[in-house]
């Protein structure tokens, strides 16, 4: 039987990350499995917890959004770690692209039963990020000020303050000339973002890259090219099917080795967490972390 323990992100989504490990851990605990919970005071915290339990042997649950997952998904990539998530955040991307149910009892027969699936992660590196790593993606440019808009949202949860930040930033952004470096080949780029996807999914559901895959050894970079702010409203509504791939004004590449860099001090996010700036590099590590999903 295994024996878990969660680390709950007590900010993720108001109080319901201890409501979602609530419904679940009754799950856990009524199949006889061991349940320990910590709570985090940060994400550097949370990490350290991951790997500590990791350590004895446990398996580790985030309890959270996206940044969480990502963090202590990334802190236990190449450990062998067993690794689960309880979705409880805003966006809950990574979740998502897992296909985890939303069904309490059904999630937990997954974190009981399933075979662990080898996924892969992405290992960031800029002055901020010293060579940590991520799960779903990292983009540079007006997503990534949306994200620090919806961040900051104290009304709106979910993908209404995703959209909301979006508009925000929109209306303010200036396209920014980009240089995108695809496994050494360097790509000229001027527009409003680019995005290194591991994850189809960011900005709560938002299809960004429909191709990605999670476990395929590659990371897909979608790049929006400059047009007028109404088409880019259009094309922020064909995100939630991926339609907007196959407009004119969006490119894809893929690679295992990307870096970012601009003629201005662009902010770039990683998993939701938005606190630095280009150049940054992303590298893909094929099959690091173990999933139950």
């Amino acid at each position: 039987m295994r024996q878990f323990t969660a680390i709950v992100n007590p900010t993720a989504g108001g109080s319901t990350g201890a409501a979602a490990l609530l419904q679940v851990g009754r799950h856990l605990r009524e199949a006889g499995a061991g349940l320990e919970t910590e709570y985090s005071r940060s994400l550097a915290h949370a990490q350290d917890l991951a790997r500590e339990a990791g350590e004895s042997g446990r398996v580790v649950l985030a309890v959270g959004g996206d940044g969480i997952a990502g963090g202590i998904g990334g802190a236990l990539s190449g450990t062998g770690t067993l690794f689960g998530l309880v979705p409880a955040g805003r966006g809950n991307d990574f979740a998502r692209a897992l296909e985890l149910p939303d069904d309490p009892a059904a999630l937990a027969r997954i974190l009981l039963e399933n075979a662990p699936r080898a996924v892969d992660a992405v290992e960031v590196e800029s002055a901020v990020h010293r060579r940590t790593a991520v799960l779903g993606s990292v983009y540079a440019g007006v997503d990534a000020l949306a994200n620090l808009h919806a961040n900051r949202a104290r009304l709106l949860r979910g993908a209404a303050s995703y959209y909301a930040g979006g508009l925000r930033a929109v209306t303010t952004w200036r396209a920014a000339d980009y240089r995108v470096t695809v496994d050494g080949v360097e790509h000229a780029h001027r527009g409003y973002t680019v995005v290194v996807a591991n994850s189809a999914y960011y900005g709560s559901g938002r299809m960004i890259a429909p191709g990605a895959r999670v476990d395929d050894g590659l990371l897909d970079v979608v790049l929006i090219r400059e047009a007028p702010r109404r088409l880019f409203f259009a094309l922020m509504n064909e995100l939630k099917s991926g339609a907007h791939i196959g407009r004119p004004e969006v490119r894809i590449l893929r690679g295992k080795e990307i870096t970012v860099a601009a003629d201005r001090p662009v902010p770039y996010g990683a998993d939701g967490e938005v606190d630095a700036a280009l150049p940054v590099t992303a590298r893909v590590l094929p099959g690091a972390l173990a999933v139950l999903c």
